[in-house]
């Protein structure tokens, strides 16, 4: 495998279940089974490693997002899958999506990875709005108010939930969490 991509794959398990100051290259150098300097010949600094494990981990997140639009489902079906990311990456409580690790940890971030965080986050409210956009046309979210704000609420929700969850390494406190959203979606397609 590409040393550069078994040190992005390490790094970010080592963010999700420990946190941006949770590692070191050090850490890094042990678990791939090379020197450190070769790890600064990749990534120069810890910046430069998180500004890149955020610009993948977006990518891939957003290319997931596009695919449940794509799938022409209800705004419900869609809720339902997004929801379900956030549930997948709790890995049983063991560890968070990459971006409310480093949301959590963001004092010690640069201002690089601040950027990209945000642009994340905004670019995931944009496409929640889209989908309670859709839900207040086709009626398969109860509730719908203004898109903007169900959006921003349904991003908080889903990334303080994690954090509850992992903080006691118990998936029981997301599903809790969530409820009052899914209890909000059809169960069957409105037409």
């Amino acid at each position: 495998m590409d040393t550069r991509i078994s040190l992005l794959d390490s790094a970010e398990r080592a963010v999700r279940q420990r946190g941006f100051d949770g590692f070191s290259y050090a850490d890094l150098s042990k678990e791939i089974g090379i020197r450190k300097a070769s790890i600064h010949y990749h990534f120069a600094t810890k910046a430069d490693l998180g500004f890149a494990l955020i610009e993948r981990y977006a990518e891939r997140f957003f290319a997931t997002l596009a695919d449940i639009r794509n799938s022409g489902g209800s705004a419900a079906e869609q809720l339902r899958s997004y929801i379900q990311i956030y549930r997948d990456a709790l890995a049983e409580g063991e560890q968070v999506c990459l971006c409310v690790a480093l949301s959590a940890g963001r004092d010690s971030l640069s201002t690089e990875v601040l950027d990209q965080l945000n642009r994340f986050h905004a670019e995931s409210i944009a496409w929640l709005t889209e989908v309670f956009e859709r839900a207040a046309q086709d009626g398969s979210v109860s509730g719908c108010a203004l898109p903007i704000e169900d959006a921003s609420a349904a991003l908080a929700l889903v990334e303080g939930a994690q954090l509850l969850a992992r903080a006691r390494k118990d998936v029981s406190l997301f599903n809790q969490g969530v409820a009052a959203l899914i209890a909000r979606l059809a169960t069957h397609p409105v037409h």
